[in-house]
C-alpha cells in the first residue's frame, strides 16, 4: 500500500475534480453536456408514447392562415370571440388556454378613426355620432372578446423577460405573495419585465399562467418554472394556471422536506400541491417535462375547422384545449430532447397531462448530495483498490463498478421516477481507470521541432530569383515593417502521432507539410519555419508586398481547401483524419537575420506575431478553422468575415476583435450570408446583454448549422451571464490565461 500512496493521493484529487463539479464549486461544460445526452437517450426510451385523448390543440396552422380562411395573424377578436362562443356553447369543450398574448389592441374595426371623426370634422354631426354610439359595442373587438370569455374557463398566457423596462400589458395577480419563502435559499427563476394581456382581457379571464420554459445552455427545454419569481413574488405557469381553474383553483401549497432535514444548505422545497395535484420540483423550483412522445403526442385540430364548422362535436366535447401556433412564421418553435423542432404548445400539453396523471420525474434538491455521495464511495473504492490490481482485475472491477451504478441509475429512473446524473460518475471511473493503466508511463509534451528543410539560406527560393535580379534593394539587417504572419498546426497531433508506425508518421507529415507549403509558395509567402507539424510564414518580407493582409488571409482559405484534398488521400492510405487551426496577423514586427553565432534563420519577431500565434491556438476554443486579428480583417475589403469575439490572449492587456474569413464577397451561399447576419445580430444583442433576443437568434442560427460550436459557445455563455450577470460596465471581452 506504501509504495503507491502517490498513486493513491492523485487518483483521490482526481476523484475531487467531479466531486467540485457535482457539488457546484464550478462546472466543467463536458460533464454537463453529457448529461443532457444521457438524459436525452433516458427519456427517448422510456416515453409511453401513443396519444393523450384528454388534451387537444386547436392550431395556428399554416391552413389557418391562408387567406381564404381565417387571414394572416393576428386575427381580429371578433373572429376569436366567436371561435370562443363556439366552442363552448357547440363543442362543450372543457377548458381553453392561450398559448399566445394578446397585447395590442385591435383596432382592425377602424373604430379609432371613427373616434377621431366623432371628435374632430363630425363632431356636431348628431346622425353620426348616434350611429357610431350603437355600432360601438360591436366595433370594440377587444370588448366583444373580453365578454365572449368572461365566466368562461379560459385562461391566458404571458411571458417574462430579463428587460426591466419592458412590462408591456397586464398579468394576473401573484400566485404567492412576496415573502412566502422568507429565510429559505431558493434558486427560483427570477425575471425582471413582462409581457402581458390587455388588461380588459386579464380581468375577464379565469386565469393566466407564463409560458417561459426554463432553456438550458445546449438550447434545448427541459423543464419549466412551475413558480417564476418577479418583483418578490411568485407567478404559475400556464399549465399549472389551467389545472388550478379545472379544479376549482386550490391554493398553491409548498411541500418542504421534513424540518429535520431542513437546513440552509437545503432548502426542503420538492414540490407544489394544488388541489390532487402534486408537482415534484427541482432546486429551481422547476418540472422536468415528461415527454409523451414525438411531436403529435396530442390531437391537433385547424382553427379554421373549428371555425368553419368541420370538426365533429365528439372530438372537443370535454377537451382540454389550448390554442397555439405550429405555422413556421409564427416562430412558437423549441428545441426539445424529442425533437429540435418542437411546437411550444405541445410542451404545455405534456405538462398538463403529467399534472392529471401526477407522473413527473423528479430530481429533489437532495439529490445532489446523493450523487456527491456516489462518487464518493465509487471514487474512494476504485483509487484505493484498483492500483493493488493486476491490469485485467483492475478492468473488471471498473467494468463491474460502471454497470452497478448504470444499473442503480435504471432502477431509480424505471421504479422511483428520480434522475440520477450519471456523467460524473462515469467519467471519473473512467478516468480513474485511464489514469491507473498509464502509470509509469511519462507522457511527454509536444515540443517544438528544428526546421525539417531549408530553402535557400535565409528566404524560400521562389522568391530568390526575383531578389536576385536587384540584390541592392534587399537587406537582412533586422528593421520593423508593417507584415502579415500566419500560424497553422494540426488539431491533436499528439494522438495522431501515437497511432502511426514511425514510417507512416514521416510520409504522413511529410505529405503534409508539402502540400501545405506548396500553397504558401503559390501566394508568394515567406516560409518561416516548421515546428513540428506547424507551420510559420508570413508575407511583405523580404519582398515587399502592399496586399500582404489578403495573401495571408486568401493562403489560409486556400490551405484549408487543399487539406480537404489531402485529407481523401490520407484516408485511403488508412490514415486518420486531420484538421488544422490557421491564425493570420497584421502589425509591426521586427524582420531579419536573427539568431546565434551558430545558427540563423531569416524571421519575424514581436507582438504582432505573437498575437498571430494565439489566434491559431483560439481556433480550437471556439471550433473554426482559421481567425484573424483585427488589423488584419480591416486591410481586406473584399473578404467575407464573421466577428467571432472580443478577447485578450495572455500576454496582452489590450481586448482585440476576431474575426473568421468566410469566403470571397459575391461568392458566398445567401443562405450562409443569411445565417452570418442572424450570427451578427445575436452578438450585437449579446453584448448588449440582452440575452433572450441573443438567445433566440442563437438558437435559430443552430438550427441552420447544427455543427457549429460557435453558437453552443455563446448560449452556455448566455446561461451563465443569466446565473451570474456582469453587471452594465462589462466590455463583453472573454479573457485567457493560457495559449
Amino acid at each position: 500500500m506504501k509504495r503507491h500512496i502517490v498513486r493513491i493521493a492523485l487518483g483521490l484529487a482526481l476523484m475531487l475534480v467531479f466531486v467540485g463539479h457535482v457539488a457546484e464549486f464550478y462546472n466543467i461544460g463536458l460533464i454537463t453536456r453529457l448529461d443532457n445526452i444521457i438524459y436525452d437517450t433516458r427519456l427517448a426510451l422510456t416515453m409511453p408514447g401513443g396519444v393523450d385523448p384528454r388534451i387537444v390543440i386547436l392550431d395556428i396552422d399554416e391552413r389557418s392562415l391562408d387567406k381564404n380562411a381565417l387571414g394572416h395573424w393576428p386575427w381580429p377578436r371578433d373572429k376569436l370571440a366567436a371561435l370562443i362562443t363556439k366552442l363552448f356553447d357547440k363543442y362543450g369543450v372543457a377548458i381553453v388556454g392561450f398559448d399566445v398574448v394578446f397585447a395590442e389592441p385591435d383596432e382592425s374595426s377602424g373604430l379609432p378613426v371613427l373616434d377621431k371623426l366623432a371628435k374632430g370634422r363630425l363632431k356636431d354631426v348628431a346622425p353620426f355620432q348616434s350611429a357610431l354610439n350603437q355600432l360601438r359595442p360591436q366595433l370594440d373587438y377587444d370588448a366583444v372578446f373580453a365578454k365572449a370569455i368572461k365566466g368562461r374557463p379560459v385562461v391566458l398566457g404571458y411571458y417574462f423577460n430579463h428587460e426591466k423596462s419592458v412590462r408591456s400589458g397586464a398579468i394576473p395577480a401573484p400566485v404567492l405573495p412576496a415573502g412566502t419563502f422568507k429565510g429559505r435559499q431558493i434558486r427560483f427563476t427570477s425575471w425582471e419585465g413582462y409581457g402581458g394581456n390587455l388588461p380588459e382581457l386579464q380581468a375577464n379571464a379565469a386565469n393566466a399562467g407564463h409560458f417561459n420554459p426554463l432553456v438550458d445552455p445546449d438550447g434545448v427545454s427541459r423543464r419549466v418554472p412551475m413558480l417564476a419569481e418577479f418583483n418578490g413574488a411568485y407567478y404559475e405557469s400556464l399549465s399549472l394556471a389551467m389545472i388550478r381553474v379545472l379544479a376549482g383553483y386550490p391554493k398553491v401549497e409548498p411541500g418542504f422536506a421534513s424540518e429535520q432535514f431542513s437546513s440552509k444548505s437545503y432548502s426542503g422545497l420538492e414540490s407544489l400541491k394544488a388541489g390532487p395535484v402534486t408537482i415534484p420540483v427541482d432546486d429551481t423550483v422547476s418540472a422536468f417535462i415528461p415527454y409523451r412522445g414525438k411531436r403529435g403526442s396530442f390531437k391537433y385540430i385547424s382553427l379554421a375547422d373549428v371555425y368553419f364548422d368541420r370538426v365533429p362535436k365528439d372530438e372537443l366535447r370535454g377537451k382540454i384545449a389550448l390554442v397555439g401556433a405550429t405555422a413556421p412564421g409564427l416562430l412558437d418553435l423549441r428545441s426539445t430532447p424529442v425533437g429540435s423542432v418542437y411546437p411550444g404548445v405541445e410542451i404545455h400539453a405534456n405538462m398538463i397531462a403529467a399534472m392529471l396523471d401526477n407522473d413527473f420525474k423528479q430530481k429533489p434538491p437532495y439529490m445532489l448530495g446523493a450523487e456527491v455521495v456516489l462518487l464518493l464511495i465509487s471514487g474512494i473504492t476504485l483509487s484505493l483498490l484498483v492500483p493493488l490490481l493486476s491490469p485485467l482485475k483492475a478492468t473488471l472491477v471498473s467494468v463491474l463498478a460502471t454497470v452497478l451504478i448504470i444499473g442503480l441509475d435504471v432502477f431509480l429512473w424505471t421504479k422511483g421516477g428520480l434522475i440520477l446524473p450519471l456523467a460524473s460518475s462515469l467519467l471519473m471511473i473512467a478516468a480513474l481507470f485511464a489514469f491507473n493503466m498509464s502509470w509509469g508511463y511519462f507522457v511527454e509534451s509536444r515540443s517544438k521541432r528544428q526546421f525539417t528543410e531549408l530553402f535557400g539560406q535565409y528566404v524560400p527560393p521562389e522568391l530568390v530569383d526575383q531578389m536576385a535580379r536587384d540584390p541592392e534593394r534587399y537587406s537582412m539587417e533586422g528593421k520593423s515593417e508593417a507584415l502579415t504572419v500566419l500560424f497553422s498546426d494540426i488539431v491533436g497531433f499528439t494522438s495522431i502521432s501515437e497511432s502511426l508506425e514511425p514510417k507512416e508518421l514521416s510520409q504522413f507529415i511529410n505529405d503534409y507539410l508539402t502540400a501545405m507549403s506548396l500553397v504558401i509558395r503559390s501566394n508568394r509567402g515567406t516560409l518561416d519555419k516548421y515546428i513540428g507539424d506547424a507551420i510559420m510564414a508570413f508575407w511583405g518580407a523580404p519582398v515587399a508586398d502592399p496586399e500582404h493582409a489578403r495573401q495571408g488571409v486568401i493562403t489560409a482559405m486556400a490551405m484549408q481547401a487543399e487539406l480537404d484534398k489531402l485529407r481523401a488521400q490520407m484516408r485511403a492510405r488508412g490514415w486518420p483524419d486531420i484538421r488544422i487551426g490557421v491564425g493570420v496577423n497584421t502589425g509591426n514586427m521586427s524582420v531579419g537575420d536573427m539568431g546565434s553565432k551558430l545558427r540563423k534563420a531569416y524571421t519575424v519577431m514581436g507582438d504582432a506575431v505573437n498575437l498571430g500565434s494565439r489566434l491559431e491556438g483560439l481556433t480550437r476554443v471556439y471550433g473554426v478553422g482559421i481567425i484573424v486579428g483585427p488589423n488584419t480583417r480591416q486591410a481586406v475589403n473584399d473578404i467575407v468575415f464573421r466577428e467571432i469575439d472580443r478577447v485578450k490572449v495572455k500576454g496582452k492587456d489590450e481586448p482585440v476583435d476576431i474575426f473568421e474569413p468566410i469566403g470571397i464577397e459575391g461568392q458566398v451561399d445567401s443562405k450562409v450570408m443569411d445565417e452570418l447576419r442572424l450570427w451578427h445580430k445575436a452578438l450585437r444583442a449579446y453584448r448588449a446583454q440582452n440575452w433572450d433576443e441573443a438567445e433566440a437568434d442563437l438558437v435559430n442560427a443552430q438550427r441552420m448549422s447544427p455543427d457549429c460550436r460557435l453558437y453552443q459557445i455563446y448560449l452556455e455563455r448566455i446561461g451563465q451571464c443569466r446565473i451570474d450577470p456582469p453587471g452594465p460596465h462589462w466590455d463583453g471581452v472573454t479573457a485567457f490565461k493560457t495559449k
